[in-house]
């Protein structure tokens, strides 16, 4: 027996409104799940006196929180690795070369030549 489409068509929307409803229970229960969870969180935090700090969380808007990476410095600059004649320095890393290195290069230079020893 073959389908029609509108036959086929109404079947996906029963599946659809079956997939709907499945979801918002799913959500209810986990709502529910959630709510024990966050309980039984609460009752360990003020048995064991733990902090915000020492979970290292930071606020991140009402309601909101966050775990942070530890603390850290910031990066220090690379080390130069290459002097101009006029005394400018560069350290090849990343990005955007300097124009000088870019000017001697379009001059047939090598960066070989400003390479600190």
């Amino acid at each position: 027996m073959t389908a029609t489409l509108a036959e086929i068509n109404s079947q996906i929307q029963a599946h659809d409104d079956k997939i709907a409803e499945l979801r918002r229970q799913a959500e209810q229960l986990r709502n529910q799940e959630r709510a024990g969870v966050i309980e039984e969180l609460r009752r360990k935090i003020a048995e064991y006196g733990i902090t915000a700090s020492d979970l290292r969380l930071t606020a991140r808007g009402p309601g909101k929180r966050s775990v942070s990476a530890s603390p850290s410095k910031p990066a220090a600059p690379a080390a130069a690795k290459y002097r101009s004649p006029t005394g400018e320095t560069w350290s090849g890393g990343r990005g955007r070369k300097p124009r000088w290195v870019v000017e001697a290069l379009a001059a047939g230079k090598s960066l070989e030549e400003f390479e600190i020893q």
